[in-house]
């Protein structure tokens, strides 16, 4: 299935589960796309993380009912999936900047949310500068951190940026030639659940490794390496929707093989327009 029907299946699926309970799995095995592909996937197409998604839905749904005054606040707030009235109220109120009693008989104070429609503009993997690459296994050596894929987005230049505050001078100092730092690695070998491993990783090239690093074993595969020039973040940003939009959309000959994403630095000023850096992702023929 290609990735622009698998979101629109996915939508609809989330639609018709809207009053039961699901999970990202759930939404995930229905299109066949590992959970990990998927939400990274969705978030980069769409703006929203899925659970983002699905909560707004359900709040804007919510508002529908509470105008009408006809259900209590608790029941308003089981159908919807909260555990208490009080976190229910909480979020609606953040949502809507009024709170489910006060909207009652007043639709216009409603906050639309309605559906996605998904409609995509198909240019083609050509205008990617990408190369496909077989690599045999390889260790890093790094840093590591477990992520939830609703707040990755946010969190991990957070995490970045504590790195290089805090370790980088000393790990630099201790491991010479292994460049922590060198990549940025997701990792979710099963590709369920709803967290990953992150690394901020190096090449694996000393006998003895500082406390509060770990090795870690890159498997054997096959990588589309997209080359990413001009500043950080937004070069990497660009490209990464490009490939989402675009290349995995389009792409009739791959498809994503494993649950590994990497970001490759090379050395220099971030902010330079000519900066150079890649995505690699690991990929087999379909």
């Amino acid at each position: 299935m290609e990735w622009m029907e698998a979101l629109k299946k996915a939508i609809r699926y989330i639609e018709d589960q809207m009053f039961h309970n699901f999970t990202i799995e759930d939404v995930a095995k229905h299109v066949n796309i590992s959970p990990f592909y998927f939400q990274k996937a969705f978030k980069i197409m769409t703006g929203y993380s899925v659970g983002e998604y699905v909560r707004k839905r359900r709040l804007y749904l919510a508002a529908i009912d509470a105008v009408k005054g006809e259900d209590k606040i608790i029941e308003l707030a089981y159908k919807y999936g909260y555990d208490t009235p009080e976190s229910f109220t909480k979020a609606f109120s953040r949502f809507h900047g009024i709170s489910p009693l006060q909207i009652k008989g007043q639709p216009k104070k409603i906050k639309t949310f309605q559906p996605l429609q998904i409609s995509i503009s198909i240019k083609g993997g050509s205008q990617l500068d990408y190369r496909l690459e077989k690599m045999e296994e390889f260790w890093v050596v790094g840093i590591e951190k477990i992520f939830s894929y609703e707040r990755a987005f946010e969190q991990i230049p957070v995490y970045w940026a504590q790195y290089c505050s805090k370790y980088q001078r000393e790990y630099d100092k201790e491991m010479k030639n292994a460049c922590i730092g060198m990549y940025g690695i997701s990792i979710a070998e099963d590709r369920v659940g709803t967290d990953f491993r992150y690394l901020i990783a190096g090449n694996d090239c000393v006998d003895q490794i500082p406390e509060g690093l770990i090795r870690v074993k890159i498997p054997a595969l096959t990588w589309a390496k997209f080359r990413c020039v001009g500043s950080m973040p937004e070069a990497l940003q660009a490209v990464n929707t490009k490939i989402y939009n675009e290349w995995m959309v389009g792409n009739s000959e791959y498809e994503i093989a494993a649950g590994y994403n990497i970001e490759w630095y090379s050395n220099g000023d971030i902010k330079n327009r000519d900066y150079v850096c890649e995505i690699w992702i690991p990929v087999t023929k379909k």
